[in-house]
């Protein structure tokens, strides 16, 4: 079990032989943008990890605001360098260090009712200035799997070459992310990889912290959205370094999450047992939802290490300590976009 924030991390910035193999081959330093969310510090960590023991002599280099000095501090800690910066500032890609590999963590999901502006912005317009500014480099950028339809739950998830329709605002601007790192691929020879994300979990954040939340405070649990795909953060933080290496021109794709198609019910229950607390379900299951097939991914890395039980083990027992959470929920049972 994880007891503490510091062993959490710990856990999540431990490199397999893998990871530290792969990286090695690498040549050059490696650039994290967008590194102050709730993936980045783990993400950075991981990576001076794995460098470290892959022998060292490349530079790590995080930006962000950093609104949260406590963030920043981490972050270098664990042996990166921190630029504090609003990278939609004019100017901000000229202040940008070189670097061969790039790591693109930038992005706006939430308030994007009322937001639109920025939302486009931050998604789709910054997208296009960085794959100008890098076009000698390796960028891996996050996506996500909110540019599919729903999908038939029996169907196993939309994969890589399904076509984008998305639901929402938010979902089109992701996709216009994916078209302008498209773009600087065809205009300035960029090479990227998409990698589209549903669901990253850790214990202080994501779909089964909802759920146990929920338990725990008695909420009911809306069924409507009743599957969902998820994997370990520190899992998909792995993917995300070693798919440097698959970097091209047009851009790879690829979905990253875990093997199951999770029922929400079922995993309410899983969670409920350990709580010792009978979940409040309402609702019915729709015959569509957001799902991903990420069989390409694990047929070039392997499985998750950490499997769905674990994840539901440490999740409640975190939980139930009453454990440190972020404070802010996935809305994953959303169906209309609207985030």
């Amino acid at each position: 079990m994880i007891r503490t924030i510091d062993e959490l991390e710990q856990r999540l910035a431990t490199p397999s032989a893998a990871l530290v193999e792969d990286v090695g081959r690498l040549d050059g330093d490696l650039l994290v943008l967008g590194a102050g969310g709730k993936m980045g510090p783990s993400l950075v960590a991981l990576a001076c990890r794995a460098f470290e023991a892959a022998g060292g002599g490349r530079r790590v280099t995080a930006v962000s605001r950093f609104g949260d000095e406590q963030v920043r501090r981490g972050i270098e800690a664990a042996g990166a360098e921190t630029m504090a910066l609003d990278l939609l500032e004019p100017g901000a890609m000229a202040k940008l260090p070189d670097a061969a590999n790039v790591v693109y963590m930038v992005a706006v999901k939430f308030g994007t009712t009322g937001q639109e502006h920025l939302t486009w912005a931050q998604n789709a317009f910054l997208p296009g200035l960085v794959g100008e500014r890098f076009a000698d480099a390796r960028i891996v950028a996050f996506s996500t799997g909110n540019v599919y339809p729903l999908v038939s739950v029996a169907s196993g998830g939309c994969r890589e070459a399904d076509p984008l329709d998305p639901v929402g605002e938010y979902g089109q601007s992701c996709v216009g992310r994916e078209r302008l790192f498209a773009y600087a691929a065809h205009r300035f020879g960029t090479r990227s990889l998409l990698l589209r994300l549903n669901y990253a979990v850790e214990l202080r954040y994501g779909t089964l912290v909802d759920i146990a939340l929920a338990i725990r405070d008695g909420t009911p649990i809306e069924l409507s959205m009743g599957h969902f795909n998820a994997i370990w953060q520190g899992d998909a933080n792995e993917v995300a370094l070693r798919s440097l290496k698959l970097a091209a021109a047009p851009p790879a794709v690829l979905n990253v999450t875990g093997p199951e198609t999770i029922s929400v019910r079922q995993v309410a229950h899983m969670l409920g047992e350990r709580l010792g607390i009978e979940p409040l379900l309402v609702g019915e299951e729709q015959p569509t939802a957001l799902l991903a097939n990420a069989g390409k991914a694990h047929e070039l890395f392997g499985y998750p290490r950490v499997t769905l039980g674990e994840m539901v083990d440490l999740v409640a027992a975190w939980v139930a300590q009453e454990g440190e959470t972020h404070g802010k929920p996935t809305r994953f049972g959303e169906r209309g976009g609207r985030f």
